[in-house]
């Protein structure tokens, strides 16, 4: 099955500047996808669970947004995986985005060139 025949998920938030790029390549190139919102709509310790399982925490944790940089450094210290997606799960506007869901993998932020060779 290629990717233009089922529908992708995009999660992210509506406001995030990347994430507008990304939603403005998908509509450009007339790639249907569903868009969750994890900032409204939250997410669940199974999606992040499985990002960082495919990824690496470190990858989708974002450690360079200010909602990161605002925690205590006792918070940011010796960070692990189950600590990591407790994060996470508690302010979500800390994972990285956009994380495209493919279906077999996901992709985590973007960049046009990586979207289009995923989704030829």
């Amino acid at each position: 099955m290629t990717a233009s025949s089922k529908t992708l998920h995009l999660f992210g938030i509506k406001a995030c500047d990347t994430m507008k790029k990304a939603r403005t390549w998908l509509d450009e190139h007339a790639v249907s996808y569903d868009f969750h919102d994890y900032k409204t709509v939250g997410i669940d310790r199974e999606h992040l669970s499985q990002w960082c399982d495919e990824h690496g925490w470190q990858v989708v944790l974002n450690r360079a947004g200010t909602t990161f940089r605002k925690l205590d450094d006792e918070r940011k210290a010796d960070l692990d995986q189950r600590k990591a997606i407790e994060l996470m799960l508690a302010q979500p506007s800390m994972i990285k985005r956009p994380v495209l869901d493919l279906g077999d993998r996901t992709l985590i932020g973007f960049k046009p060139d990586i979207y289009a060779a995923a989704l030829k």
